[in-house]
């Protein structure tokens, strides 16, 4: 499994073109327009490419919504031969869709690679420890653990129909984690720091929970007012946020207790203050509807 061919020449098929390529295999890539690429990488571009026939394992690196007519474009050349892989990186979409490889001989699957890679050149050393989720046809799940293990990924194999629910969890730990980062640095600004000091405090703050969280898991890393049972901070948190964030607040205390130990008539104490907030808001909605009369 020497001859990688990767179809899109986005961020993710890049990176992965170069993570392959510094790991020793011969990597073709193929994208819709032409590009400048880092070097060693080189692409054809244009229609299906004509290159198919002499790799071993094809790369689907395309938006979700293109896997489906993609796969079926190119098992409609021809071009695929029985007995060739074709692996797709989304972490949503599993094996069923690349069907029509499938029917012409191919082992399908999917491969992807849980690390956020918003800049192909830092793809290949930020590739390495993280974690690759696999699954499809065991000839596809075999060559993709070889493929991810060569560039320093973690294989992890999942279950038939798991492919939502992990990837939900992807999405709370990445990308809702810089929307908590977005709301943190608001609010700062909003409490009078600059721009600048916000971003300071903010990464240095994350930073450290990150620290953390690499030494225990998110139960002992939770610190804060819901991990003491503060009921009257939250009320005063609370009474000074603005309606969006003190909502969001909310659902995210309630998480926070799930994790807790703390002692029953502290945690009713919360539970009781998120539910007087809830019913405010509840009430100020009710209060402001067209036509309502008091």
């Amino acid at each position: 499994m020497n001859r990688v061919g990767i179809v899109g020449t986005g961020r993710a098929g890049v990176g992965l073109g170069l993570a392959l390529a510094q790991a020793g295999f011969g990597v073709r890539l193929h994208g819709r327009n032409k590009h400048d690429l880092p070097k060693p990488l080189e692409s054809s571009w244009g229609g299906t490419p004509a290159w198919i026939s002499e790799i071993e394992v094809l790369l689907l690196a395309v938006p979700d919504g293109a896997v489906a007519g993609v796969a079926r474009s190119i098992a409609e050349t021809g071009r695929l031969r029985e007995g060739q892989v074709v692996l797709h990186l989304s972490g949503l979409l599993d094996a069923a869709v690349l069907e029509p490889a499938r029917r012409v001989g191919c082992a399908v699957g999917s491969m992807h690679p849980l690390q956020s890679l918003s800049t192909p050149l830092a793809v290949p050393e930020s590739l390495k420890g993280a974690t690759a989720a696999i699954e499809g046809d065991p000839p596809a799940v075999a060559a993709a653990e070889g493929l991810a293990r060569a560039i320093g990924l973690h294989p992890i194999r999942l279950s038939p129909g798991a492919k939502p629910l992990y990837h939900a969890a992807a999405v709370f730990g990445s990308n809702y984690v810089v929307v908590l980062a977005a709301t943190a640095q608001r609010l700062f600004e909003l409490a009078g720091l600059s721009r600048e000091e916000a971003l300071r405090a903010l990464r240095a703050l994350l930073q450290g929970t990150v620290a953390n969280l690499a030494r225990q898991d998110p139960q002992a890393a939770l610190t804060g007012p819901v991990a003491r049972g503060d009921s009257a901070t939250i009320q005063r948190h609370l009474a000074a946020l603005p309606t969006e964030e003190a909502q969001l607040y909310c659902a995210l205390a309630r998480g926070a207790l799930g994790l807790t130990t703390i002692a029953s008539a502290d945690r009713q104490a919360i539970e009781s203050e998120l539910d007087i907030y809830r019913e405010r808001v509840r009430e100020s909605r009710l209060g402001h509807q067209p036509g309502r009369q008091s």
